[in-house]
């Protein structure tokens, strides 16, 4: 079967490996991948080698957003059947230790996660033709599947979104406007904001996020002071979702957060940031982290079946994974896509 594998920084290749076992076990199910998206991660990979202290060491398949068709079920899985349309949820968490027995599986101390060089040996990502999972993995949806491919982002999302705590009614900055910052105006649109303000540095994705529902769409680039208004009288916003990862952006949202504000730090960079603390101490503003999900994917699928949360307007292009490199530079400019994603 094909697979995407990165080797080192800008060493991505399309390459034969070899089939899982013909059938799966039991409690397994056998998926053949048919769409995979380009995430953020995937791109540090592909860039940088890497992202922080978490390096590629030796050859990897990436990929965790993915969606395919039930090929197989092993004995007793009743949950799919052959021809079934699948969400594949990358998180393999051990179940057995203590942060999984406190329901926080995220944090799982020994996490198989597709597509992270977290672990070393890597655990090999979903960009391949076809996988075995846990039955539990594969989470059936009536679905496009390009559609079920936005699962994983989207719960990463939702999971920062229970950060914040109820949205009804609140005040909402996302800064950062990629596919996570967009998927992060849905989610507050759907949970009952009453404002959406988006800020990045260029006007491609602004323009998404206009089409999507934010109510502003600011060039913080372009227009360094653009959120100034918003700091009048100690700040304006409920709640920030930091999805860039930039220290600027950080420092700029953290101006513009009333005293008492949430905010929600989503972006991971390729690099520790600073943190303006005395604006933190001075505003009492409560700086949470968050980390993937866990109950939250299954949630996803539903928003996404359902079509309460609509991604289509996300989805640039579908390209076939013998272009992969193609797909990842496209993905990579920012001026002409927002989701890309890997047609097997």
């Amino acid at each position: 079967m094909k697979a995407v594998v990165i080797h080192a920084e800008n060493d991505l290749r399309v390459e034969e490996m070899a089939l899982p076992d013909a059938a799966p076990g039991p409690g397994e199910v056998q998926v053949r991948i048919r769409q995979g998206g380009i995430c953020g991660s995937d791109l540090h990979y592909y860039q940088h080698g890497g992202f922080g202290v978490v390096r590629v060491k030796h050859a990897m398949v990436l990929g965790h957003e993915a969606a395919g068709v039930v090929a197989a079920v092993g004995a007793g899985v009743t949950s799919v059947q052959p021809g079934d349309h699948v969400a594949v949820n990358p998180s393999a968490p051990c179940g057995q230790c203590r942060y999984c027995l406190a329901g926080q599986a995220q944090h799982c101390l020994d996490m198989r996660f597709n597509g992270s060089a977290m672990r070393n040996p890597h655990v090999n990502g979903l960009f391949c033709e076809t996988v075995t999972v846990a039955a539990a993995r594969a989470v059936k949806a009536v679905a496009p599947l390009e559609m079920l491919a936005f699962a994983e982002p989207l719960a990463v999302c939702l999971h920062a979104a229970r950060q914040a705590g109820s949205l009804q009614g609140q005040r909402v900055l996302v800064t950062g406007s990629g596919p996570i910052g967009a998927l992060l105006v849905m989610v507050a649109r759907h949970a009952g904001a009453r404002e959406v303000v988006a800020t990045d540095v260029a006007d491609a994705p602004l323009a998404v996020m206009r089409r999507i529902g934010a109510d502003l769409a600011l060039n913080t680039r372009t227009d360094p002071e653009s959120l100034a208004p918003f700091g009048v009288d100690k700040g304006h916003f409920d709640v920030v979702f930091e999805a860039s990862g930039a220290g600027p952006a950080l420092a700029g949202a953290l101006a513009a957060a009333r005293p008492g504000a949430v905010v929600v730090q989503v972006g991971i960079g390729n690099g520790d940031m600073s943190v303006p603390m005395n604006m933190v101490v001075a505003k009492e503003i409560t700086l949470r982290g968050t980390f993937r999900f866990h109950a939250e994917f299954d949630w996803a699928v539903a928003f996404l079946a359902s079509g309460a949360i609509d991604v289509r307007p996300l989805l640039t292009e579908v390209v076939p994974v013998a272009e992969a490199v193609r797909a990842f530079e496209l993905a990579g400019d920012r001026g002409r896509a927002m989701k890309v994603q890997l047609g097997f």
